[in-house]
């Protein structure tokens, strides 16, 4: 079946009107929306470039211990998600909660200054990461809402390319501060906080509270409509969660959602890739803090163009492609030379990892889940990969305590690459669905 099949719901709103004349830009609110991503992301990846040495060599954790705090970390929002979207959805105010959201994650920021036992900082990363699986849905759903159905990749693209390049700032910005200041991760912890508090500055300014549509400005003889449109959407009864649930019926997006459980139980989080470069190659820990810079990179340079072809090609396609990179990356970490040019060469591939997958799958929901269940759909979908890599965390700091580095990414290796011709099967493009 395709990922992206045009069938949806009783209710569901695919018949976008269109126009001749359509920009070939993106809604002003995506462009907003992606400035307060790349300023909290900034503060985000600032504190995640550190963290894995603070753990492991200033606190001595094990890998076993990190991999429970990294699992906590990446994986606590998807219990969150679920409430984020629905409550969006049900007060049908997206901007209120992910508001919530990204004020939580920056109340936590100054937080990781106070702790340092693993109970507390379990605690404060759980809290930030509530903070995320609040605002995730909702903010997606504004970006799906305001974008004409053939131009999802392109708009997911263009967010998770403004995203990412606080993604690629936030190490430099780490770097440059451990370079600095003589007490080094207090410092980028403290900085964090102030820019995460500028991310919600954006947000509550600058971002319109109520959906804007996904074309441009309608035309004068198309106001009537759009204003009966709006008060038979403000007439509707807030939406329940057995309608949420009831979601779950779709073919399509259990699919969706089956695919990237799957696929998220062998993808190695990143802080691990991490570590692990770091000792296949033999790299610093002055220069640890950069390797997020290489992904970000390629991940800034591919998220348009890869959405765009995503909207030509499927977004199937796309995605499974992505997958086939980080199982490239790592082979390379096990068997590959250990050359100079190693570490490049994963970093990239980590990169068009999520160029072809992070903005795709939200994108591919646009046409399967109707417009009053948008957030409730892409949490649905986003909490399946947010437990599934949370499960993962928590295996792999097993492994790698058990076996050791090596076997443990092996394992991981081995269930991607099986899990990825299950997903291949299930997502192939059938007749019956063209």
């Amino acid at each position: 079946m395709y990922l992206t099949d045009r069938s949806a719901p009783a209710g569901a709103s695919t018949d976008q009107p269109r126009r001749r004349g359509l920009r070939p830009g993106v809604a002003p609110v995506v462009l907003v929306l992606g400035t307060v991503s790349l300023i909290t992301d900034i503060s985000s990846e600032m504190v995640t470039a550190v963290l894995p040495l603070y753990l492991v060599s200033t606190l001595g954790f094990s890998p076993l211990a990190f991999g429970t705090l990294d699992g906590v970390y990446n994986g606590v929002s998807a219990l969150v998600q679920l409430t984020g979207g629905h409550l969006a959805d049900r007060i049908r105010n997206h901007k209120l909660l992910a508001g919530l959201g990204y004020g939580l994650s920056a109340l936590c920021k100054p937080l990781l200054l106070l702790v340092s036992s693993i109970g507390a900082l379990g605690t404060v990363l759980a809290l930030d990461r509530t903070g995320k699986g609040l605002r995730t849905a909702p903010r997606d759903a504004m970006i799906s809402l305001s974008t004409p159905s053939g131009k999802q990749g392109r708009a997911f693209g263009v967010h998770r390319a403004m995203d990412t390049t606080g993604a690629m700032l936030g190490p430099l910005a780490a770097f440059l501060i451990l370079s600095a200041a003589a007490d080094g991760y207090d410092a980028v912890f403290g900085v964090s906080a102030c820019v995460a508090v500028l991310g919600v500055v954006v947000l509550v300014l600058f971002v319109p509270g109520r959906r804007q549509g996904g074309t441009d400005r309608p035309a004068p003889g198309e106001r009537q409509a759009a204003g009966t449109a709006a008060a038979d959407a403000a007439g509707r009864p807030p939406v329940r969660v057995r309608e949420a649930l009831a979601l779950l019926r779709l073919p399509r997006l259990r699919a969706l959602a089956g695919c990237a459980a799957l696929l998220g139980l062998t993808t190695v989080s990143d802080a691990f890739v991490y570590l692990l470069l770091q000792r296949r190659a033999g790299i610093g820990e002055q220069w640890f803090t950069l390797l997020p810079l290489g992904t970000a990179v390629v991940f800034l340079l591919l998220a348009v163009p890869v959405g765009a072809l995503a909207d030509r090609v499927g977004q199937h396609t796309v995605f499974l492609a992505g997958h086939a990179a980080l199982l490239t990356g790592y082979a390379l970490l096990l068997w590959a030379p250990d050359t100079p040019a190693l570490p490049f060469l994963v970093l990239a591939l980590h990169g068009v990892f999520y160029a072809a997958t992070d903005g795709v799958l939200p994108a591919a929901l646009a046409d399967v889940v109707p417009e009053q269940l948008r957030a409730s759909g892409l949490a649905i979908v986003g909490t399946s990969q947010a437990l599934a890599r949370f499960c993962c965390s928590l295996a792999f700091g097993a492994a790698w305590t058990v076996w050791g580095d090596g076997p443990a990414l092996a394992a991981s290796a081995l269930g991607l690459l099986c899990c990825a011709a299950v997903a291949t099967r299930v997502l192939r493009p059938r007749g019956s669905d063209a």
